[in-house]
């Protein structure tokens, strides 16, 4: 290992790489410091910790703490997932978005190009409905109203400063996905849910002193978070082989060549941790929405309805998690039809003469790896969602205010993982022994 990282720092390459990494991590969580203007802090703070968590302890993890502090990136960079999510879907029924797509590079720099502009739309409407829920909550009674100034001056700003904040965000992640390593969107998700780690640690010690849990319940609440990692890696590293057999192949003046036979390797989930933020996203942004229109002081029929959709949806309910588990299922399919076609594997299989012992090359071959896939990530899904559901269920249950849950578990090793295969690779490339290297030996690792 200590090898391995003298190699990394050894490449010129690799430095520049982590650099960029690390420059852009430092930039996010330093804008996660930096308090947006005309906001009081302190009465905001003392209206999350009445809320008990909730979509909004949910966002505030996700966002590295910024909501809580109510700083430049309180957003976070969930307007452009959730818009990516949109464009993902819009370009699998819209035939001119999919042609777009078919066209190559310059096409999907194109589509990514107009999810930037609809990132910032979104980024407009849901700072001017934050700005606004924020202008309606009451005054704190020890520390004042949350917006002491209110103007269309102290409104444009902040809705300026907010959609300024998730676009610098977004930018940023690009800028570590094309130059830096790993996905740059998924690291600073990363960096926000490791830096709250320490808190949640120490918020659950506390409450192991007072007596409000138990070191028994604290224990079995560790051997189960230790369990649900273990899960989360074979889940992320498994995969299932399809043996393919290619034929002995002559040419005129040469010896024949024998055939080769090697396997297709189908991933369990070839999702990772996307299906998990896609999901957690597409739930966050409408459960926020509705929290924002919710007005407590009002009594009608309508506020009512919208008070009990809200509670029925709250994070730990069951509506809410029959549909998160539900959307992560549907992710999960929906992402391994989008980067891997059996129909494209099996003609490159054909045209190279390569055959699936007993199946018939061509449709015939499409049809049993997509059979065989649909199997396989039926599987993953299913341990995702028990990945996802049950450390967040337990800890409710035992009473642990410990955030960091089976989604936050999730993207934690997902991150990790994709980002020392990147790191692995470089290396590797540049023919130095990888992180891996015993794993590998030993045949444990599945690549």
């Amino acid at each position: 290992m200590i090898e391995a990282f003298k190699n990394l720092l050894a490449l010129p390459d690799l430095r520049m790489r982590l650099g960029i990494t690390l420059l852009a991590l430092f930039g996010y969580r330093l804008g996660c410091h930096v308090p947006v203007p005309s906001v009081n802090v302190r009465a905001l703070q003392e209206f999350l910790n009445a809320q008990g968590g909730g979509v909004f302890g949910l966002v505030d993890l996700f966002s590295g703490g910024a909501l809580s502090k109510f700083s430049v990136f309180a957003l976070g960079i969930m307007p452009y997932i959730s818009m990516s999510i949109i464009m993902q879907l819009m370009t699998t029924v819209v035939p001119q978005l999919e042609a777009l797509n078919k066209e190559g590079e310059m096409g999907r720099r194109k589509i990514n190009q107009w999810t930037r502009y609809l990132t910032v739309i979104l980024c407009i409407i849901q700072a001017s409905a934050t700005t606004t829920f924020l202008r309606n909550l009451p005054p704190s009674a020890q520390f004042g109203p949350i917006l002491p100034e209110w103007n269309m001056g102290v409104a444009a700003l902040l809705v300026l400063t907010l959609t300024t904040g998730t676009c610098l965000l977004m930018w940023m992640g690009e800028q570590v996905t094309e130059h830096g390593i790993g996905n740059g969107i998924s690291l600073l998700i990363f960096a926000g849910i490791v830096s709250r780690i320490p808190f949640e640690i120490g918020s659950t010690m506390k409450m192991v002193q007072v007596g409000e849990v138990g070191w028994v319940t604290l224990g079995i609440f560790i051997v189960m978070m230790v369990s649900m990692t273990g899960l989360a890696v074979v889940t992320q590293q498994a995969h299932r082989k399809i043996p393919v057999q290619y034929p002995q192949r002559t040419r005129a003046g040469f010896p024949a060549m024998g055939g080769v036979s090697t396997s297709l390797p189908l991933k369990v989930d070839y999702s990772g941790v996307i299906a998990v933020i896609f999901a957690s996203s597409l739930l966050m942004l409408p459960t926020m929405m509705l929290r924002m229109t919710v007005k407590e002081s009002e009594d009608s029929a309508v506020q009512r309805l919208l008070r009990a959709l809200l509670d029925g949806f709250a994070p730990g309910t069951a509506m809410y998690t029959l549909a998160y588990g539900a959307l992560v299922v549907f992710f999960c399919y929906f992402y391994t039809a989008v980067i891997f076609n059996p129909v494209d594997v099996a003609e490159n299989m054909k045209k190279f003469g390569g055959f699936v012992p007993g199946i018939r090359p061509g449709p015939s071959t499409a049809e049993h790896i997509d059979h065989v896939l649909t199997r396989i990530t039926l599987l993953g899904a299913a341990g995702v969602v028990i990945i996802a559901i049950v450390p967040e269920q337990m800890a409710t249950a035992m009473r642990i205010p410990f955030y960091f849950g089976g989604t936050t578990l999730l993207i934690t090793v997902g991150v990790a993982l994709d980002t020392l295969k990147q790191l692995e690779s470089h290396l590797l490339m540049h023919h130095y022994e990888g992180f891996m290297k015993k794993a590998k030996l030993q045949g444990r690792m599945p690549y």
